[in-house]
């Protein structure tokens, strides 16, 4: 769908009080409830809004930040100065049932009822992904993956507003350019595609995916020797709500971005070098997890780093501070500021890296920073794996 001159025109002249609204507070949109206001705020219900939107801020000279749901975002105190789109697209639409179910979902549907919507239909490939909060268009940023998935296993397709050539474009599986929590979207070009609407590619009657040892476990614990998709569904939910990962008002600790560090990725040379150091500070006995990390690459524990830089469950910093249940979490403990919260992701960070000599980097998206807050704009990179 290319744009038109004469939606140019209409954009051009629609009034500021027609189609935004002006300083919307920020931070009661996103999970972790920090940040300021939104210069100018739109939300999206549809393709048209979007595009609206995205005109109004070129020919204004304006700045855009795209969201949806807010769940792994951190917007600074002083907000944005420039505009917010807030996608809202909705729909679920089964194009085929076949050899494989596909299903096209519009970017601003929640992320868990959908997944919902697939384990009560049968459809295998994404219940290891119960829980999560957000939106289906940030799965394929994200690449969002959890307990041995990754969306970019069941995505065949993706919709999106092309900003640079400024027409609607589809994009393959492997156009998107998916890594460990990575993409095209997020590291190669970040601000040129807007998300519209995702495919996946699912298994009518599938068996679920049980491949993470603490799914393993809570199966086990309830005797369940085949596990059904509603089972592993019921068991990542639990697992993820006891460590505080399941949006939930009544527990502060799910005032939070979720997990806030992504595990580091060693090669394995690097990793035989970073062992012999590492047991060398917590000892022979000490068991240091490490997991597959892709060809010749080695995963570190984040937690682990974390809890063996003195940082526990429940450690507080001001009105910041760790989730007393997963020490990957950062928590809003009652009015902090983005200031406050980026203060103990920091002290952190440094910990970890004068004892391990190993860096640990954000995966919240940070909107609104300077290039200093941004510590050399490595928080910038995003997501995590549980």
């Amino acid at each position: 769908m290319d744009i038109s001159e004469r939606d140019l025109l209409n954009a051009r002249e629609g009034s500021i009080d027609e189609i935004l609204s002006e300083n919307v507070p920020l931070a009661p949109l996103t999970t972790i409830g920090v940040g300021g206001n939104a210069r100018f705020f739109r939300r999206a219900e549809s393709v048209d809004d979007v595009i609206e939107g995205l005109e109004w801020a070129r020919m204004n000279d304006v700045p855009v930040f795209v969201m949806s749901g807010g769940s792994n975002l951190l917007i600074s105190d002083r907000g944005f100065p420039g505009l917010v789109i807030q996608i809202a697209l909705k729909g679920i639409t089964i194009l085929s049932e076949d050899a494989k179910v596909m299903v096209r979902v519009a970017s601003g549907e929640e992320w868990d009822p959908f997944v919902a919507f697939c384990v009560d239909r049968g459809y295998a490939g994404v219940e290891c992904l119960s829980g999560i909060p957000g939106s289906i268009g940030a799965t394929p940023i994200q690449n969002v993956g959890a307990y041995g998935q990754d969306v970019s296993e069941t995505i065949v397709r993706v919709e999106a507003w092309d900003r640079k050539e400024r027409k609607t474009v589809t994009l393959s599986s492997e156009e998107c350019h998916f890594g460990y929590r990575q993409s095209r979207f997020k590291n190669e070009e970040p601000d040129r595609f807007v998300i519209l609407s995702v495919d996946y590619a699912l298994m009518p009657d599938g068996s679920p995916a049980v491949r993470y040892p603490d799914l393993e476990k809570y199966l086990a614990g309830r005797n369940i020797g085949k596990p059904t998709l509603g089972d592993v569904r019921e068991a990542t939910r639990e697992v993820r709500r006891r460590k505080g990962m399941v949006i939930d008002p009544a527990d502060p600790d799910t005032k939070s971005c979720g997990s806030f560090f992504m595990n580091p990725i060693l090669g394995e040379e690097a990793h035989r070098t970073w062992i012999e150091r590492a047991r060398k500070l917590v000892g022979s006995d000490e068991r240091i997890p490490s997991f597959p990390g892709g060809e010749g690459k080695i995963k570190l524990s984040a937690a682990w780093l974390i809890e063996h830089s003195g940082f526990q469950k429940g450690f507080t910093l001001g009105r910041a501070g760790i989730s007393t249940k997963h020490t990957l979490a950062v928590v809003n403990r009652g009015g902090a500021t983005a200031e406050e919260i980026l203060a103990l992701v920091r002290m952190v960070q440094d910990k970890v890296r004068e004892r391990f000599a190993v860096e640990i980097h954000p995966e919240p998206n940070m909107i609104g920073f300077d290039e200093t807050s941004n510590r050399n704009s490595e928080f910038k990179m995003k997501n995590h794996e549980e």
